[in-house]
């Protein structure tokens, strides 16, 4: 599988979940390395300078997008959030966040680790506790595990999204109809 960080969940917090891909099936894990962690907070455009990390972390960041992913399958599925996942949540979500500095070329986010995952924490309070929570959807590809915000219209999407995940499954179908007459006239 490949390093490229895929946002396509429709909510940083979403996005954050799924850095930990196929859950159920290879577990491949995106936060390999404090770089591969900072590199998703520039990518998501959550900051656009960040110190180095250290492992540390890293520890943190991963504790923290289990909690989020935790507590979002718990919202989804209507039952009790687990307690231990809240307080990881809302224990990052109490330090400081990344603070907007104006320059005078403009808004410009200089940030730690820290501050860039208290800021993916406190953006998972708001979702878990906002308006989109009955658009969270979990990916029809039975291999894929992220949640996403389905705003299609009639709430009819099916997959996190088609380059991802639609595309191999609508092949996978269209290779089997294909086989199918030919193995029933066999």
């Amino acid at each position: 599988m490949n390093l490229d960080h895929v946002f396509v969940c429709g909510h940083p917090a979403l996005d954050f979940a799924a850095t930990l891909r196929a859950r159920r099936t290879a577990r491949f894990e995106m936060f390999v390395t404090p770089e591969r962690l900072n590199a998703w907070y520039l990518d998501c455009g959550l900051v656009d300078t960040i110190t180095p990390g250290n492992e540390q972390d890293v520890v943190e960041a991963r504790a923290v997008r289990e909690a989020v992913y935790r507590l979002v399958t718990d919202r989804r599925l209507g039952e009790p959030f687990d307690r231990q996942a809240l307080a990881v949540l809302n224990g990052a979500a109490r330090k400081a966040p990344v603070t907007p500095q104006l320059t005078l070329t403009g808004r410009h986010n200089e940030a730690t680790p820290g501050q860039a995952l208290a800021t993916v924490a406190r953006k998972a309070v708001d979702l878990l506790s906002g308006p989109d929570v009955p658009l969270m959807k979990e990916c029809g590809n039975p291999e894929c595990t992220r949640v996403y915000i389905d705003r299609s219209r009639g709430m009819r999407r099916q997959w996190c999204g088609m380059d991802s995940c639609g595309n191999k499954i609508k092949a996978a179908a269209y290779r089997a109809r294909k086989k199918a007459p030919s193995a029933a006239s066999a």
